[in-house]
């Protein structure tokens, strides 16, 4: 046979069938948000992930997380679902690690979720985040670090302002209303602490204060002796603290030990009962907080939710399960606007939607963030109240 022969049928047929496995494999990559999933059929449940720590320290979160989203779910199924079909919600353990994270990601994406909620840890959304674009899954995250606007990703949305939002807001309370120019940091070197010890630093000196002290530990420390040895001898009139509810809690509690007097003040972790639990009534009293949720009162519309999650936990609600109930309605509000949209277009009919939360008034932008402020509380009698 000569080489400019014809090649043989079988040949012609492999030929053939690698072509279209090839164009089917472009298709397969094409633009994040794309593939439509299999919860975003026109029949049965439309499956939404939960995705939060369950155990460890930050177990809390996400068992706050959890029923907030629940909550919304519940009573939307209670109403009919979406267009006739049943919303259904499951909880995954992230453990409060990325990379347990990333897998979390691929596996909801294999089981046909079309969007999530959480996490409330920054850096596990962030480690998140690139698989949810690429699989075109929605994420509306309770997490605050500026980091999580830096992703720049269609697909993130925050249920809550940024850590520059609540330190700002909180430095301008301690620095003109209050007039503390003494101010000592203590902080810890995960995700969370480093948002809010980077914001709040650039707060106060952008208000002319510079930290008497600045002092830094590590996300599994338990003894705080050294550093809070050093902030005591500063003699500081406010100290801010960076840190998730327990560590929080253990260091005001050791403050106190170590006999130091001076008010704490800080972000979202300080106004929960875990901080305060941690910490002692007594130790944690006086406690200044930067919350989007100061109480169960403030409006019709909390009372509401509060009595609501009274009702189905046996417990007082309080931020972090408000915020997932807020986030989790914005995604049901926009499922129903987009008649069951998936990728992209669910994404962008998250962005297009206005809703006026139990946090306040949503109002989504290019960067995901959809509300920009936060009011000062403060605690009394081992509850978070407004600052009168």
């Amino acid at each position: 046979m000569s080489r400019t022969s014809r090649p043989s049928a079988p040949r012609t047929l492999l030929a053939t069938a690698v072509a279209v496995a090839a164009t089917a494999s472009l298709a397969a990559c094409g633009a994040p948000g794309d593939s439509d999933k299999g919860g975003g059929s026109d029949s049965g449940p439309i499956k939404i992930a939960v995705v939060n720590a369950r155990s460890g320290q930050l177990s809390s979160l996400g068992d706050w997380e959890y029923k907030g989203a629940k909550l919304a779910v519940d009573e939307w199924n209670k109403k009919g679902g979406i267009d006739g079909r049943r919303i259904q919600i499951k909880s995954f353990d992230d453990q409060g690690d990325p990379t347990t994270g990333t897998n979390l990601a691929r596996k909801i994406s294999s089981e046909d979720y079309i969007a999530m909620i959480g996490t409330a840890e920054s850096a596990v959304t962030i480690a998140m985040a690139p698989i949810l674009k690429q699989e075109g899954i929605p994420n509306i995250t309770s997490g605050q670090s500026d980091g999580l606007v830096a992703v720049k990703s269609e697909f993130l949305f925050l249920n809550g302002p940024t850590s520059t939002t609540y330190d700002s807001t909180l430095a301008d309370h301690l620095v003109r209303a209050k007039g503390y120019k003494k101010i000592a940091m203590i902080t810890n070197n995960g995700s969370f602490g480093t948002g809010e010890h980077d914001a709040f630093t650039k707060a106060v000196k952008d208000l002319g204060v510079t930290p008497v002290t600045d002092q830094v530990v590590t996300t599994d420390q338990k003894d705080f002796s050294a550093a809070l040895t050093k902030i005591r001898a500063q003699k500081p009139e406010v100290i801010f603290i960076g840190s998730e509810e327990v560590e929080a809690g253990l260091i005001v509690k050791q403050a106190r030990d170590l006999g130091i007097t001076a008010p704490f003040a800080g972000a979202a972790p300080q106004g929960t009962p875990v901080f305060v639990e941690t910490a002692g009534k007594e130790a944690a009293e006086g406690t200044i907080v930067s919350s989007p949720y100061l109480s169960n009162d403030v409006s019709p519309a909390t009372q509401k939710f509060a009595a609501a999650y009274k009702a189905a936990y046996g417990e007082d609600a309080e931020l972090h399960g408000a915020k997932a109930y807020d986030g989790t309605s914005i995604l049901l509000t926009a499922l129903k606007n987009s008649g069951v949209a998936t990728g992209k277009k669910l994404a962008d009919a998250i962005r297009a939607t206005e809703y006026d939360g139990l946090l306040g008034q949503f109002r989504y932008g290019p960067d995901g963030v959809g509300i920009t402020k936060t009011s000062i509380g403060v605690i009394k009698s081992g509850v978070l109240v407004e600052q009168k």
